[in-house]
């Protein structure tokens, strides 16, 4: 067993551990940091493949950018763990059996890419880290999965912030476009009052 294959089995077992404790964590910033290891050893293993552009744009997309926004999220947003909690088991058999289709999909997609590398080991080796065939691939035979996958995320980040942006009691709010429409009248009133005149002591009183 060589040194790359050692690196291989330390980074998709510490990628596992992680996984699962994202999954198993009940704070949810510590599930959002696990997940944050996870992509790291990811992007290793990206790197072992030398897929060297795959892996940085692991880390500079969902680490440095996505994951970013969900810890933004999740300690903005005031959430009831408790609440959250309750209803947990009632989900169970659903999440399972979406578990299992999703791993079966995942291992029909896999077997077949395991297949074709066996049949073609130097053109899938020699083209796994190009980004010419990656830009190739997106923009052309599934672009229109590229442009859904961008439309989604689109429409989470309109959803975080509008989430971030609800109203809250113990805030000031500013409204920019009243602020902008004021007038001199608005916000400066002329009061007329008589003047203040300090009483003037007796003259006996001062002699003495």
């Amino acid at each position: 067993m060589d040194f790359k294959t050692v690196l291989f089995y330390v980074f998709a077992a510490i990628m596992i551990a992680a996984a699962t404790r994202v999954i198993t964590a009940r704070n949810p910033v510590h599930a959002a940091l696990y997940l944050v290891l996870a992509f790291f050893n990811a992007a290793g293993i990206w790197m072992l493949l030398k897929a060297e552009f795959l892996s940085i744009v692991l880390v500079l997309v969902y680490v440095g950018a996505v994951m970013v926004l969900f810890l933004f999220v999740v300690m903005m947003l005031d959430i009831d763990l408790d609440k959250l909690r309750a209803g947990f088991w009632n989900y169970l058999p659903l999440a399972t059996a979406i578990g299992v289709v999703i791993v079966l999909e995942m291992a029909a997609v896999l077997w077949k890419s395991f297949l074709s590398f066996e049949q073609q080991p130097a053109a899938a080796s020699a083209n796994i880290g190009s980004a010419k065939s990656l830009g190739l691939l997106l923009y052309r035979d599934y672009v229109y999965a590229f442009e859904v996958a961008g439309s989604v995320l689109l429409v989470a980040i309109i959803a975080a912030v509008a989430l971030t942006l609800r109203r809250r009691k113990d805030t000031k709010h500013v409204d920019l476009g009243e602020a902008v429409r004021v007038k001199r009248n608005d916000r400066l009133r002329i009061v007329k009052m008589k003047a203040y005149v300090e009483p003037v002591a007796d003259t006996k009183e001062n002699a003495q």
